[in-house]
């Protein structure tokens, strides 16, 4: 297996600095700690790049907020500068490495890939095979073990200044294990980690109808017995060689419908909006007047908002809850609202 060295100098070229602070503003140029590091771009840039090439960078501490969509989750948070932007300066050097080592069946926080495609390619499977085994890992990142982590970056890394730049980030979590869910980093260790398992799953079980998506994946076959066989094995390797475990696991004839990637798929070719995700684009669309009026938002984001539901209901069959989620009636709402703020 080719290790890749001399990454080092690409990772703290000016160029790339740059490039890593345009990725690391994308939608939010407006934030006040933000303008302020934009405003005196240079100066940081060259702040950074000294602190990299003296070795003195270290991840910053971080803070915290909890979510609960899709479900409770503690979401770690680092500042701007340096953290954010050091994580894509080592991105856009790394990535074509990853890339190389992932399979086209991974999904997962990737160019060109997504939910939606992940979906066409398991309406595809729905409608071909009979049974479908669908796992997900219990507390993926939380459990990630920092050991193996770097094992498996060691394998395709051999550039030592790279790789303490990436072990002070793995290790910037307290513990043997937990990955921080927020850190735009974290979503490439994710893919790295699971990468073992499609390997497993794609070159020694020799499994083609397979999707995964993070820690989601199913399997299809038209043999209940041969699902069976795969769940007991699959589930002894991630325990052993991932120190992982599921949260849920089920085998299930694909007419009952598989539900994944916010979507349940049906074997006559329907797709519809998950039930919890319907529920969730209700709220959102609900709440866009109300954050509009009271200048939560402008009327830019509120289009953006409009257009993000529209799109995630679009791939499905989804007439009805188009106009159950009153779209026309907010989107004629930000209209009259901005021809209003602009008189």
């Amino acid at each position: 297996m080719k290790r890749h060295g001399n990454l080092w100098n690409k990772i703290i070229d000016m160029d790339n600095l740059k490039l890593a602070f345009n990725k690391a503003t994308k939608g939010k140029k407006r934030r006040d700690e933000i303008k302020q590091i934009i405003d005196n771009q240079d100066y940081y840039l060259n702040k950074l790049q000294t602190m990299l090439i003296d070795g003195k960078f270290h991840t910053s501490n971080y803070s915290t907020r909890i979510i609960h969509e899709p479900k409770e989750r503690v979401i770690y948070i680092l500042p701007f500068f340096p953290d954010r932007i050091v994580h894509h300066a080592i991105m856009n050097v790394l990535e074509p490495i990853f890339e190389s080592l992932f399979i086209d069946d991974s999904y997962s926080c990737r160019a060109n890939k997504g939910p939606h495609k992940g979906s066409i390619k398991c309406m595809k499977y729905v409608t071909k095979y009979k049974w479908c085994l669908k796992c997900d890992i219990s507390k993926f990142y939380p459990t990630i073990d920092h050991e193996l982590l770097k094992i498996f970056l060691e394998r395709k890394i051999k550039d030592k200044r790279v790789l303490h730049l990436l072990f002070d980030i793995i290790d910037s979590i307290e513990g043997n294990v937990n990955i921080p869910i927020g850190n735009y980093i974290s979503q490439w260790f994710g893919n790295l980690y699971m990468n073992q398992l499609d390997m497993y799953i794609k070159h020694h079980l020799m499994i083609k109808p397979y999707i995964r998506y993070c820690d989601d994946f199913t399997i299809f076959s038209n043999d209940k017995a041969e699902l069976l066989l795969f769940k007991d094995l699959i589930e002894n390797f991630i325990k052993n060689k991932l120190h992982q475990k599921f949260s849920k696991c089920d085998i299930f004839k694909t007419t009952r419908g598989v539900d994944f990637l916010g979507y349940r798929h049906f074997s006559n070719g329907k797709i519809l909006v998950r039930k919890s995700t319907t529920k969730r684009l209700k709220r959102h669309v609900a709440e866009i007047p109300y954050l509009l009026k009271n200048g939560y938002i402008t009327t830019i984001q509120a289009k953006s908002k409009l257009a993000s539901v529209i799109g995630c209901i679009s791939h499905a069959n989804s007439h009805n809850l188009y106009n159950k989620l009153n779209i026309d009636t907010v989107r004629r709402y930000i209209e009259f609202y901005e021809q209003e703020t602009d008189s």
